[in-house]
């Protein structure tokens, strides 16, 4: 059974939160509009290349917004998340951007700790995470005001209080355009518009991310049980989405 038929199931609000996301990119369009022509946009959207980020991907193009897409290539994806970046580099209206990490910087973290090191600790996890998507996010968002992101508050516990706009990083404005939307009102959408999706979706992968760090789930596991299996579930975040305090905008 493919994704489509088995979680395309919209919610009885989904016209309303459809609109509600579709009036919030095209303000955001506006709001962030480059400040002089030819310039680029100072609003991007972070793509995963997951269900959330391919149909804001499809909405920014569909409503030809101004708006830039980038994807972090970690150099650890799936070949069938490659194929989609490829895919979706030919297809878009918006350009796509893709950052990959320092090489030299993730050759010596190999060498160092080797090519399993994620599965060591918590601390060598995220120090491979910061090499392979924090710097090189930091390089993404560097010369833009906002970014967007397919975070919901429906994916995790630690989401569950997800705004549609985020200010908590004094440096940036993240726009969070889904944050309403169920499983089944993203699959609805991917299925009405006919949005491509990465096939490991059929493969019970609701959530994709580096292939070392990435498990299919069984019925009735957590949405996100997939990820860092091995870890706590409080420590499940690689920091592109962790809150950033008052007093620190290192992370967003």
């Amino acid at each position: 059974m493919s994704a489509i038929e088995l979680n395309a199931r919209a919610s009885a609000s989904y016209a309303e939160k459809l609109a509600e996301t579709q009036a919030l990119l095209q303000q955001a369009a506006l709001d962030y509009a480059p400040l002089n022509t030819g310039d680029a946009p100072r609003i991007t959207l972070a793509c995963s290349l997951g269900a959330e980020d391919m149909v804001l991907a499809a909405l920014i193009n569909s409503l030809r917004l101004n708006i830039s897409i980038f994807v972090l290539e970690t150099g650890q994806l799936h070949a069938e998340t490659l194929a989609l970046l490829a895919r979706l580099q030919t297809s878009s209206r918006a350009p796509v951007q893709v950052f990959a990490p320092a090489r030299e910087a993730a050759i010596q973290f190999v060498e160092r700790e080797g090519k399993d090191a994620m599965y060591k600790s918590i601390a060598l996890r995220k120090a491979c995470c910061a090499i392979r998507k924090m710097e090189p996010l930091s390089r993404a968002l560097a010369d833009k005001d906002a970014w967007i992101t397919g975070l919901r508050r429906e994916q995790s516990g630690a989401r569950a209080e997800v705004p549609l706009i985020d200010h908590s990083d004094l440096t940036k404005v993240k726009l969070n355009p889904l944050a309403n939307w169920t499983w089944g009102d993203v699959w609805f959408y991917i299925s009405e518009n006919k949005v491509d999706y990465n096939p490991l979706h059929d493969q019970f992968y609701p959530s994709i991310g580096c292939a070392p760090c990435t498990r299919a789930i069984s019925l009735g596991e957590d949405f996100r049980a997939g990820r860092w299996w091995w870890e706590d579930e409080t420590a499940k975040e690689c920091g592109l989405h962790v809150k950033a305090s008052p007093l620190s905008t290192t992370e967003s």
